[in-house]
């Protein structure tokens, strides 16, 4: 993407095989880095990025590489670029700021770590306000801040202009280049770069929703097609519940009890009994999973059609797992009657919900 926008990146390519790997540092002069294909920050202190010498060398990282699994996602391609001189770091990077309502263009002299790892005097921030766009001043104001030589100003207002166009252009909340490389030569070179795309802005980028699918598990597709909200984590504690709010308070007193939730499902306001029954369906297909909270507080949505599609989520179910509900709201009794007919156990408060999970799991 940045290529076809003009923006300098090494020569590369994608290895699914370790001889593709020797096959590609061979054509790209024998020196490489070697970067697992995965989604999410702080990949190369999970191991996930290996500089490799000789084709040799790369051939045998590659196959502890691939297979492996570096931020809790299986590596099944590696992308193989070659290895420039460098003689320093740099970090630009543009973000949403929706506090101001504008685009905050972020820039560094230290690339290469986090940006949440740099103090204040070694940031540079500027709004950019979107009816206006970038301008010639914001350039120079980066330029001067990174203290680039002469030969490397023009380069780095073109790359500018470039990143910004592709923030805008692909619905981006940010678009990061983590190091920008500064080579003997004066070049600017993007070694690494990061975005996030806003999902609801998928239908207008076919080819990133095709990727972008292929990466999800079952659950995450499943849960996508039904318009849930769903996160998985790294505990055994499924939790269901109705609303970001409340979704989020539960996680909270389920991790102050000691337990961690392995994802959280958020089936919305006014849920029907089918997607109470497919919310649920997904949680218990989960392989970690010891234990689902169900947690309703009932506006909109109606607790007896919750209590109806638990119950018809039980009834398919491949395998038991332990269930505790708490049930709030709008038809509770209802809902109560349903879960007692089948002999579910339920709550009215949530701290009685989740001490009962405690102590099932215990």
């Amino acid at each position: 993407m940045l290529e076809l926008h003009g923006v300098p990146v090494p020569r590369g390519g994608l290895a699914t095989s370790p001889a593709e790997v020797k096959r590609l540092m061979k054509e790209l002069g024998g020196r490489a880095y070697l970067k697992a294909q995965v989604l999410g920050s702080g990949r190369a202190r999970a191991g996930g990025v290996r500089h490799a010498n000789s084709p040799e060398l790369g051939e045998e990282l590659a196959r502890s590489m691939l297979g492996s699994t570096i931020l809790g996602q299986r590596v099944n391609r590696l992308l193989v670029v070659e290895a420039i001189d460098i003689t320093s770091e740099l970090y630009v990077g543009f973000i949403v700021n929706p506090e101001e309502l504008t685009v905050s263009l972020l820039a560094s002299p230290r690339g290469g770590v986090d940006v949440e790892e740099l103090s204040r005097g070694e940031l540079l921030r500027i709004e950019v306000d979107p009816l206006i766009g970038l301008a010639d001043f914001m350039k120079r104001e980066v330029a001067k801040f990174l203290r680039l030589p002469k030969g490397a100003r023009e380069q780095l207002r073109d790359l500018l202009e470039a990143l910004y166009d592709i923030y805008w252009s692909h619905d981006c909340e940010f678009l990061e280049v983590n190091p920008l490389a500064l080579t003997a030569d004066n070049r600017l070179v993007a070694i690494d770069v990061r975005m996030s795309v806003d999902d609801s802005s998928l239908f207008r980028h076919p080819e990133l929703r095709e990727a972008y699918l292929k990466r999800l598990s079952e659950r995450e597709a499943a849960a996508r097609e039904h318009g849930f909200s769903y996160v998985e984590m790294d505990g055994d504690v499924g939790v269901i519940g109705n609303g970001a709010g409340l979704t989020m308070a539960t996680m909270d007193m389920i991790s102050d009890m000691g337990l961690k939730p392995a994802f959280f499902l958020d089936v919305g306001g006014g849920a029907s009994s089918s997607r109470v029954r497919e919310a649920l369906r997904i949680a218990l297909s989960h392989p970690r999973v010891r234990a689902v909270l169900v947690n309703i507080l009932g506006g909109i949505t109606r607790c007896d059609e919750v209590a109806k599609g638990i119950v018809e989520g039980l009834g398919t179910a491949p395998q038991r797992i332990p269930l505790v509900v708490r049930l709030s709201g709008t038809n509770e009794e209802g809902g109560r009657r349903i879960l007692e007919a089948h002999g579910i156990r339920y709550f009215t408060r949530m701290e009685e919900a989740v001490s009962a999970l405690a102590e099932i799991l215990r």
